[in-house]
């Protein structure tokens, strides 16, 4: 059995020879295995010898909890298994029970071997036991605070070998700040070079985000931030004073309850499309995936353009952190600052009190995906190439510039030349997000994917509306490829997922299921639903054979056109013309 007096033996011989010398008498202190682990006078050089045999009053006081108190220490019926019982040379004996809650854990012995000893206890005895009673409550106090630390080390011992294994990071730290312990996802997200002692100062920001404290770390007079939560530790153990539980700012993201996309992150074998076009785009995503360049994806909208930046995003380095998502048209001007760059508390009226962390600071260390960047305002068009340029931020009410290691990819639907042309967009900007330029083709110009894409949302909302079965009809597929999509493939995924509602379970979709909006008589397929920039390209082209291709023709196709020469130039250059 554990004995907690043996795991305090020290202080239960200091108790013994406190005992003997108030009372002046041997003293002997068993465990709760009968083991002597403190004595006086005689009983000084037996430690550690078994009582089993000899040890009757204490087996009683054992068994009933209660104090005994022999007289006629051989004569007693309690002694008459002892094997020393007609030798006895002791005079009296007092036998004190030391106990934790209702456990005996031990026994106090008070052993008389002359006349005048016993004379000595028996003339004040009531004094004496009470005494007695005292050092045993004492015993069991220090015997419960050694179990309660006994026990609290084991769970900060396994907690240890617990925190190695999560995710968030873990600091502990003594009233002094002196690291006790600090987990290896601890040590990564503060990127340190070797394991700190302390640490130099621990301050809040002011700033708490999603309910979770920022706090400013000094360590070797270098700043860190993290978020997280702080908890005050009552062990008795000095080195375990608060324990800090954080996480890196930018896995944060995936709460984030803004705009901010939060779709899960996919790859490009998530990008449904095997024409030429598409294996094209995919191996120049594959070629980009080391670099930190920014990327600029242009396209029609419904054409996927946030897959593709998601695709860059998995295939680059910075996969394993955040990749935050945010659409600048989505956003009054006015709020759109304080999402981008955050603010700092009391930054302005009607600001979170507690301050706010921007989306930039979400994506440190991953990718930014600024959708409709056409229609960001000019003046954060001049802020955001700041960051592009100084990689860093100053949330708005702050005179601090916060590092940031970020890969930005914008998106847009917009001719960004144009609005350069119109004064509504920075060309400086334009020439710092375009260094790799990425134009997604409109459906109607990767016909070969329409079939593959077609299966892939049917087999999508037949599991989802738990239809077995359902094919397309020939006829269905055949119309899809004449039809023209100006909503590309996200038009296509609609009408499919109107199909799959209309269709009979094992049933064939036919011509009857698709909504009325896309049949149009087959000889307006084509000219009715085309897009703004394919009739654009057929006029661009049509005034070209009218007024020919050389400079002066030009001039005149612009003339009529009601455009001017250098934008007429890049559209020809941009339809390939």
């Amino acid at each position: 059995m554990i004995s907690l007096l043996k795991d305090m033996q020290s202080t239960v011989i200091k108790y013994a020879e406190v005992l003997s010398q108030v009372l002046r008498i041997d003293v002997e202190i068993v465990d709760n295995n009968l083991v002597r682990i403190a004595g006086t006078g005689m009983f000084k050089d037996q430690l550690s010898r078994n009582m089993e045999e000899e040890g009757h009053v204490y087996k009683e006081a054992m068994r009933t909890g209660e104090k005994q108190v022999i007289f006629d220490p051989g004569k007693n019926p309690i002694c008459k298994s002892c094997h020393k019982k007609e030798n006895c040379d002791e005079t009296f004996e007092v036998s004190m029970p030391i106990k934790l809650d209702e456990e005996v854990i031990g026994v106090i012995g008070l052993v008389c071997f002359t006349q005048e000893q016993r004379d000595h206890i028996m003339a004040n005895f009531d004094i004496y036991t009470e005494f007695l009673e005292q050092i045993s409550d004492l015993m069991s106090s220090k015997a419960r605070e050694g179990l309660e630390v006994k026990k609290m080390k084991n769970v900060i011992e396994m907690l240890s070998n617990t925190i190695e294994k999560i995710e968030q990071g873990v600091l502990i730290v003594d009233e002094k700040n002196i690291i006790s312990n600090i987990n290896s996802t601890a040590f990564k997200m503060l990127d340190l070079e070797n394991r700190p002692q302390y640490i130099d100062k621990i301050n809040k920001t002011g700033n708490e985000i999603l309910n979770f404290t920022e706090y400013e770390l000094t360590i070797d007079n270098k700043k860190y931030y993290i978020l997280g939560e702080e908890h005050k530790i009552i062990t008795g153990v000095s080195t375990f004073d608060r324990v800090y539980v954080f996480t890196n700012i930018s896995t944060l993201e995936a709460i984030s309850t803004s705009v901010s996309t939060t779709k899960e992150n996919m790859g490009l074998d998530n990008i449904i499309g095997e024409s030429n076009e598409m294996m094209v785009i995919k191996n120049k995503v594959k070629k980009i995936k080391s670099s930190n360049s920014t990327v600029l994806i242009t396209g029609e909208s419904g054409t996927g353009k946030e897959l593709f930046a998601r695709g860059i995003h998995m295939e680059s380095d910075r996969s394993d952190n955040a990749f935050v998502a945010i659409n600048c048209a989505a956003i009054p001007d006015t709020l759109l600052e304080s999402e981008l760059f955050g603010y700092v508390k009391g930054a302005f009226t009607g600001a979170d009190p507690k301050g706010k962390i921007g989306k930039i600071e979400f994506a440190n260390n991953g990718t930014l995906f600024l959708d409709e960047i056409g229609d960001m305002p000019l003046y954060l068009q001049s802020k955001l190439l700041r960051v592009l340029e100084e990689r860093e931020i100053i949330r708005l009410g702050s005179n601090t510039a916060t590092p940031v290691d970020i890969r930005v990819i914008a998106a847009t639907n917009k001719d960004l030349e144009a609005l350069i042309d119109e004064k509504t967009f920075r060309e400086d900007l334009f020439y710092r997000l375009n260094v790799i330029p990425f134009q997604i083709p409109p459906l109607r110009e990767r016909k070969d994917d329409i079939r593959i894409i077609t299966h892939h949302f049917g087999e999508k909302y037949s599991k989802l509306f738990k239809k077995n079965n359902v094919a397309f009809s020939d006829e269905v597929l055949d119309y899809f490829l004449k039809y023209d999509w100006p909503g590309n493939v996200r038009e296509l995924e609609n009408v499919v997922e109107y199909a799959m509602n209309m269709a009979e379970n094992n049933g064939i979709v036919t011509l009857s299921h698709l909504p009325k909006s896309i049949l149009k008589n087959e000889n307006e397929i084509g000219i009715t639903s085309l897009s703004l920039e394919t009739m654009e390209k057929e006029y661009i082209k049509k005034a070209l054979s009218l007024f020919g291709d050389s400079q002066e023709g030009k001039e005149k196709a612009a003339s009529e056109l009601g455009i001017g020469i250098a934008t007429l130039y890049r559209k020809i250059k941009k339809y390939a013309i």
